[in-house]
């Protein structure tokens, strides 16, 4: 790929696309295009994904009615309480929580909602964005139904600086009220093929959705890119393994996407040998790592490359937050590759990521290196990885997947 062409793609895609929304369409479509422009045939794997619209979302405190956002599928409710703010999760703290509406720091994950349920709480309030920025951006969260299990208690986004103003006055009382509409919508899945000699094939994986507040361009049409410059090099070089590229939807809504794609090819993961994720390259800043969810074989592996070719990169190994994941929980070693840029240089899941924070020179470079990778694993007589998850990576996952706390 080109700088312009880089560019051109960036440009192309700057706007919102959150899972199952038509913008993630429209976004669907033009990759498709951009893989018949390389003259490579793709077509779109639809699967479900909740989704809700919101009609009503009001938080009060003490009277006075706070900016905020409802979580989407959280049930259609009005609840009043007790204001309390959780900033410790140990047993007094939690017990606390009863009859109140609880305030966390951080994300509403699976295990810190499930607490909050058993301690008797009858609302909850999160807050995300920075104090110290002038905006007053709030993402729009949502209760994912592996959270709440079919247990909805409802719940609000602010901005930061109001999460602080509520302690800070010491509110007594809030009151939610949330009304939506929930039902079952669609999101896709973009799949490419390269078939090679053999019938055993290489799974390239990238998400192309956003989050509510971001143009996706650092996370993650760069990843995008990633696979498009692979497919563009091996269209015009040998491959011996086959290849087939899967441009993930839903990603920043759970993984929905990868883990709508194994179970649907449940059939045809034993002729995988390897995933290859590329999840955020190309920054101007940052460092390129590579987190291995493998064999340690493939840490050291990575590393005798970079020095090979003169590439500055810390592979290790891990469970990586991507499309990865769920190939790796089927058994099939997993490879993530991303440009970490540090977060007062290019932040994620606000409206900072733009292309803005993206040098095509890095894309580029990136992707020289992944595909250098590649070529080693696609025209390896046996692939080298060995087709097993050690039992600390399914230590990791068992975690990662809330199998295990």
């Amino acid at each position: 790929m080109t700088i312009e062409q880089i560019k051109k793609i960036f440009t192309d895609t700057a706007y919102v696309r959150t899972g199952g929304s038509k913008e993630e369409l429209a976004c669907a479509e033009y990759l498709k295009k951009c893989c018949a422009d390389l003259g490579l045939e793709a077509h779109l794997e639809s699967f479900s994904v909740d989704m809700a619209k919101i009609h009503t979302a009001v938080l009060e405190a003490d009277g006075e009615q706070i900016p905020c956002k409802g979580y989407l599928n959280a049930g259609s409710r009005e609840v009043e309480g007790e204001f309390f703010y959780l900033n410790s999760t140990d047993k007094y703290s939690l017990s606390l929580c009863k009859d109140k509406i609880v305030m966390i720091d951080g994300y509403l994950g699976a295990w810190i909602y499930k607490d909050l349920l058993e301690a008797g709480a009858v609302g909850f309030i999160t807050y995300d964005g920075n104090a110290n920025y002038a905006d007053f951006d709030m993402d729009q969260r949502e209760l994912r139904s592996y959270v709440s299990q079919g247990k909805k208690i409802p719940g609000v986004n602010i901005n930061a600086k109001s999460a602080i103003a509520l302690v800070e006055k010491g509110v007594s009382r809030v009151k939610i009220t949330l009304r939506q509409d929930e039902y079952v919508g669609q999101s896709h899945n973009v799949v490419m093929d390269m078939p090679g000699e053999i019938p055993e094939t290489i799974v390239f994986t990238a998400h192309y959705d956003s989050t509510s507040l971001s143009q996706g361009a650092y996370d993650n049409m760069s990843g995008c890119m990633g696979l498009l410059g692979i497919a563009e090099y091996f269209k015009d070089h040998p491959h011996r393994y086959g290849m087939r590229f899967v441009f993930c939807g839903s990603e920043e809504r759970g993984l929905l996407g990868s883990k709508a794609y194994v179970a649907a090819h449940e059939g045809e993961l034993s002729k995988i040998v390897l995933n290859i994720n590329i999840d955020m390259i190309g920054s101007i800043m940052g460092k390129f790592i590579v987190c291995c969810t493998s064999e340690a074989e493939l840490v050291h592996y990575v590393s005798y490359l970079a020095l090979e070719k003169g590439f500055a990169a810390s592979p290790y190994q891990d469970v990586y937050s991507s499309d990865s994941t769920p190939f790796a929980d089927k058994g099939i070693p997993a490879v993530s590759f991303a440009r970490s840029a540090p977060g007062n240089t290019a932040t994620i899941h606000n409206s900072y990521y733009t292309m803005a924070v993206m040098k095509p020179e890095h894309v580029i470079a990136d992707t020289d290196f992944i595909i250098a990778f590649t070529d080693r694993m696609a025209n390896a007589v046996k692939c080298p990885v060995k087709r097993e998850m050690p039992d600390n990576m399914k230590d990791k996952l068992d975690r990662y997947l809330l199998r295990k706390r």
